[in-house]
């Protein structure tokens, strides 16, 4: 199988089969190193992640002998599939894993992050990957990132507090930060926690011609979460820009602002 055509086929696409040969390619070692790494990236697309190839990403994530950049890689496949588990077992067919595994990943992980002989790429994926099925331990972890100094672990950090809640100081400070990156991942965390203090800045980016194309979707977004009942104000003009890319960005961000200021009518008729 042709891992690079894999890339560029919907997930829903690939044939039968695709877990077990990407299983196979992630535990051979005398595998072709580029293409473990592919491996690694897409086994963690819903259509394939399932216990076994789960505990084989884990397995590598622990091994020290694996190359950092698999073990990165392995590592941020995982993450999918713990944020669907947060919301419970109820149904299987929204959990790709096993509550069983569920466990093993989180707590595996954590130990994982918390060896310093971890290098640090992986460390950095763990905690983003960890996150997205919060426990106490990650806020301390996201603080210290944030201190740190260093410019890598600052933008996992800010990645880190669109889920982790208790950081709305450091989102707000973060989307004046000069680099595009940890802009973009402050924007989502702005949208994700309905950060109101946040309003004009990324106002400001919807409507700059000069912001990035993908910073701009993001503020999007997050004008839709932040003040949905005016999002069709700022968002009106973009569902017909002749960038397909930003029209829908724009007609699913006024969906989501209609859908939420429905919600705030109900719940205030409810208190009335």
């Amino acid at each position: 199988m042709d891992l690079k055509l894999l890339q560029d086929t919907p997930p829903w696409d690939w044939p039968d089969g695709t877990a077990k040969i990407f299983r196979k390619i992630l535990t051979d070692r005398r595998a072709d190193a580029a293409d473990r790494l592919i491996a690694a990236d897409l086994a963690g697309d819903f259509t394939v992640i399932n216990d076994e190839l789960a505990d084989v990403l884990l397995n590598i994530i622990g091994n020290s002998a694996e190359p950092p950049l698999l073990r990165a890689k392995a590592a941020i496949s995982l993450g999918p599939a713990l944020e669907s588990a947060t919301d419970g077992f109820d149904d299987p067919d929204d959990v790709p894993i096993g509550e069983g595994m569920f466990r093993k990943i989180r707590k595996s992980l954590e130990k994982l992050y918390a060896d310093r002989s971890t290098p640090k790429e992986v460390r950095r994926r763990i905690l983003e990957a960890a996150v997205r099925a919060p426990e106490d331990w990650q806020a301390a972890a996201v603080r210290q990132a944030y201190l740190s100094g260093d410019a890598e672990w600052l933008l996992t950090a800010v990645f880190a507090m669109r889920w982790i809640p208790g950081f709305d100081e450091q989102i707000l400070a973060s989307l004046e930060n000069p680099d595009p990156e940890i802009q973009f991942e402050a924007v989502v965390a702005a949208g994700e926690w309905e950060l109101a203090p946040a309003w004009a800045h990324i106002v400001g980016l919807v409507e700059s011609p000069d912001t990035p194309k993908n910073l701009l979707l993001a503020a999007i977004s997050s004008v839709a979460t932040i003040r949905p009942s005016e999002a069709g104000e700022i968002l009106g003009d973009l569902a017909d820009s002749e960038d397909e890319d930003i029209a829908e960005a724009a007609d699913e961000a006024l969906m989501m602002a209609e859908t939420l200021s429905g919600d705030e009518e109900e719940e205030d008729e409810e208190i009335s």
